[in-house]
């Protein structure tokens, strides 16, 4: 290729550039190309075109832009090509069910790329091949697509978002026909399927004829519903409901949950929350915001409590750009806010769903069939309730897809999934849902909230109450900035040879003793007798557990889609242990170890997490 590219001798870069000039019809992303071509512009061409996004278990996540590494239309459609064409071999009749397709308020006027367009896009590709294809016609939050095929037993659903990430990012997810997201070896197989069906099919661009297809349907009204009809099975305290004066700040970080948590509030009968003026619409800039996640806390929150303090409110409550996380934050007596973790929360709904599913079910033998889940990085508070409670509590790997798979085969065994959730603010309060949804979440808490307050009592007391009864779980997450690779592979390494002993893990990191060690990078379980480990592994991501004889337990691994090495640490302590000051100081020297010991961050050179 003229000015540059092939005196590099890169013969598969220029092969990459020259099938994209032919494949790609956007006019934008197409004179991007010609213009990095024009200009000689190797490191931007390289950046764009050295490697393809990955298709993985959360599907695609990525910056929109030019090019086989970014979102775009292009790459839309060959990956549901790929994904159309896995479908056709795996499931027989496709063409009688069909798929469904969701999408976000996302766009990057820059590339010409939107979650709408995107979403079109992958409807025309479908149709070409004679699948029906339920679009919504409108922005929905991510749960609707895993209800929908849920509800109307279809094949496979997408959402075309990219959740809390920065506003140029956009993703592809994927959900297979049990109404959970897809794990592997769909992805693999998937993957595979994009490679071979890259050529765009003649009709994959034509979304104006699609749109007209009879084999398009929008479930828009019919969704939201049943949406609304279905999770009013959780609703248990009506007449509380509907006399609280509870006041409640909402807010949707710009995303698309105001509708959404609006009338699950009156699908409850619970008073309006008072919406956040400034961040109620969708707008993809997010500008009052540095980075659209809740889980960063204050931040995101300053608006709301703006608004807190003006209507006289006691309780913010925040969701995702695209509605499938829920941040809560209560006022203290001191005046102070105070954001709750991710685990505390798990605490308080586990707490409250037991307890509503308990007044409903008097026959002590039920709670036999009574399951919650957490993933294996999050608190096991839920592990203290059931012991004592006498129901199911199982660990999952980390994500949603784990644990919405695992739900729908107890489900399919006839038992009861009654919650389950991960630290990253993430529940699954309703089995109708396969997923993390922060719609039914907000409602159920805001019913919750209602409740404690005809008792007087605030989500901290009850907290306190819950780890009184259960015994406290105190835990700290963080992580490190890492882009380096081959920093993170020799870090994990060093404690899988540690002291220079090949296949040796440490015994101890500073003052406290290592009882156990599970690897699920390897697939080691020192708690195990023939030391194998019971969950999944996957040599792909790294991923060590310590259990420290103290009642700690520390998880470290690789984020699979930002360069970060996370921790997640816990101290259970058993019921009647209510040193909390002590607690805490334990966990922090603890986590102090971890960190001058395991992450070693001056000699690795690793950023702390932004303050």
């Amino acid at each position: 290729m003229e000015n540059g590219t092939s005196s590099t001798g890169d013969a598969q870069l220029d092969q990459s550039i020259r099938q994209w000039l032919q494949y790609d019809k956007n006019p934008k992303t197409k004179s991007m190309v010609q213009d990095m071509v024009k200009e000689g512009n190797m490191e931007a061409l390289k950046k764009c075109f050295s490697s393809r996004m990955e298709f993985g278990t959360a599907g695609l996540r990525a910056a929109m832009g030019p090019g086989i590494s970014c979102m775009n239309d292009l790459t839309i459609i060959q990956t549901t090509q790929g994904f159309c064409c896995y479908l056709e071999q795996s499931i027989g009749n496709l063409k009688e069910r069909g798929v469904v397709i969701g999408y976000d308020a996302r766009a990057h006027p820059p590339s010409g790329g939107s979650s709408k367009r995107f979403a079109s896009l992958a409807a025309a590709v479908f149709i070409s091949r004679g699948v029906p294809v339920y679009l919504f016609s409108d922005i929905t939050p991510t749960p609707f697509v895993p209800f929908t095929v849920s509800h109307l037993g279809l094949c496979a659903g997408i959402m075309v978002t990219a959740s809390h990430n920065p506003k140029q990012d956009n993703g592809y997810k994927v959900y297979w026909e049990n109404g959970a997201q897809i794990v592997t070896p769909h992805d693999k197989g998937i993957s595979k399927a994009i490679v071979e069906n890259l050529e765009p099919w003649p009709e994959s661009w034509n979304t104006e004829e699609a749109l007209k297809s009879t084999l398009l349907k929008d479930p828009y009204q019919d969704i939201n519903t049943e949406y609304f009809k279905a999770i009013q099975k959780h609703c248990h305290h009506r007449e509380i409901n509907k006399k609280s004066e509870v006041k409640i700040v909402h807010t949707s970080v710009h995303g698309v949950g105001h509708t959404f948590v609006q009338s699950a509030f009156k699908a409850f009968d619970l008073r309006p929350p008072y919406a956040v003026e400034e961040q109620k619409d969708p707008d993809p800039e997010f500008p009052t915001v540095k980075y659209p996640n809740p889980e960063e806390g204050e931040g995101v929150l300053t608006l709301s409590f703006a608004l807190a303090e003006k209507e006289g409110a006691s309780v913010v409550l925040a969701n995702d750009p695209d509605a499938d996380r829920l941040a809560i934050a209560e006022k203290q007596e001191s005046g102070r806010w105070r954001v709750f973790s991710g685990n505390e929360l798990g605490a308080l709904l586990g707490w409250w769903l037991f307890r509503c599913w308990r007044e409903q079910n008097s026959d002590a033998a039920a709670v036999k069939n009574l399951y919650m889940l957490s993933s294996t990085v999050s608190s096991k508070i839920l592990r203290a309730i059931a012991l004592k409670e006498g129901f199911h509590f199982e660990e999952t790997l980390t994500g949603f897809k784990w644990m919405g798979n695992r739900a729908r085969d107890l489900l399919d065994q006839d038992k009861t999934v009654l919650f389950a959730f991960e630290e990253a603010i993430g529940y699954m309060c309703s089995p109708s849902v396969l997923d993390k949804d922060g719609v039914s979440a907000a409602a159920i808490a805001g019913e919750m909230i209602s409740f404690l307050a005809t008792k007087k009592i605030s989500l901290s007391q009850q907290l306190t109450t819950i780890y009184e009864e259960y015994g406290y779980h105190i835990s700290k997450n963080s992580y490190f900035i890492c882009h380096d690779q081959e920093v993170i592979r020799s870090l994990f390494e060093r404690l899988r040879n540690y002291g220079g002993t090949k296949d040796s893990y440490p015994t101890e990191c500073g003052r406290f003793a290592i009882d156990a060690v599970r690897d699920l990078t390897t697939g080691y379980d020192s708690n195990q007798p023939d030391k194998k480990a019971v969950l999944p592994t996957s040599s792909s991501s790294q991923m060590i557990t310590f259990t420290f004889s103290n009642g700690g337990v520390a998880t470290m691994r690789t984020s699979g889609t930002e360069p970060k090495i996370k921790y997640y640490t816990e101290l259970c302590a058993p019921p009647g242990n209510s040193d909390v000051p002590h607690l805490k100081k334990e966990l922090d020297d603890l986590v102090d170890a971890i960190i001058e010991n395991f992450f070693e961050p001056d000699k690795n050179k690793l950023q702390p997490k932004p303050q």
